[in-house]
């Protein structure tokens, strides 16, 4: 079995609508988002799925949510933009543009270095190692 993962970010403002608490006032995240694709073979090249077109395909996504108030886009009109939902949608955005030999295994979502959510609906479980850590932060946390 081979994974590959891919790692990009984007910032973007958003509120939780029907929430008591800070979160109800807009607010902005340097948002970090990883996909894992899977796969039992490689392509003729050796390859799950090519990076370039991994990273081009999460872009496309990605830039169309960058800088902008996550409530104002139609994908989040009638769910609140949480770390969750955006996972979900990261996940069934990609999974169309997989190669039929490889599956899309997760889509995870961080929202700090410390808070992030994953989707997946790959039937197969994690590898025995967990799952994915957190991206590296430069600034210190409190342990």
């Amino acid at each position: 079995m081979f994974e590959v993962s891919v790692r990009a970010g984007f910032a973007a403002a958003h509120h939780l609508r029907d929430y008591a608490g800070s979160c109800e006032r807009l607010h902005g995240h340097n948002w970090e988002v990883e996909v894992v694709l899977r796969a039992d073979s490689l392509d003729a090249a050796g390859m799950v799925m090519d990076f370039r077109e991994v990273k081009s395909a999460l872009a496309e996504l990605l830039d169309l949510w960058d800088h902008r108030n996550l409530n104002d886009l139609p994908a989040f009109q009638d769910v609140n933009p949480t770390a969750e939902n955006l996972a979900r949608t990261v996940y069934r955005e990609l999974a169309r543009r997989v190669p039929a030999r490889a599956t899309l295994a997760r889509a995870t979502v961080w929202e700090s270095a410390a808070c992030g959510a994953t989707y997946t609906e790959d039937p197969r479980p994690a590898p025995p190692d967990g799952p994915a850590t957190a991206p590296r932060s430069s600034t210190p946390r409190a342990t």
